[in-house]
């Protein structure tokens, strides 16, 4: 009765909604074939591989995250997903990994807007020798 258990329930719990959010996918959909109706069996072993995430990954919001972000939060679902408790996270952790992850993407998001309104290199070169001119 040390309510650990509950809250690394919690903690699997989240790591399937966060599976959820990463795929468009249910966790339980008796429509999708047989051996990929139980999302968490389906997906675990494509969660540690970079070529196969990004195959279940949901295509809809491709290009709104990098793809470092999409690794790191495949593997914290995963994390999350550990079938034993004892090896989950702890929210505290989870919060932690989500904040840098949501780090991870400021970042990227910042430098895709300072690379965007920067002249192409020719353009700057040519700009420069009119100055000097």
């Amino acid at each position: 009765a040390t309510g650990h258990l509950y809250v690394k329930s919690d903690v699997y719990g989240f790591g399937v909604v966060l599976l959820e959010i990463l795929t468009a996918m249910r966790a339980m959909d008796t429509k999708r074939p047989s051996g990929q109706q139980n999302l968490v069996e389906w997906v675990k072993p494509f969660l540690s591989n970079k070529k196969k995430l990004k195959g279940i990954m949901d295509g809809r919001i491709e290009g709104q995250y990098s793809q470092k972000a999409a690794i790191q939060a495949a593997a914290l679902s995963l994390k999350c997903l550990e079938s034993d408790p004892k090896q989950r996270p702890s929210m505290k952790d989870v919060l932690e990994s989500l904040e840098a992850i949501e780090a991870i993407q400021v970042k990227s998001k910042e430098s895709r807007k300072n690379s965007s309104h920067q002249p192409p290199v020719h353009q700057a070169a040519r700009h420069q020798r009119v100055v000097r001119v």
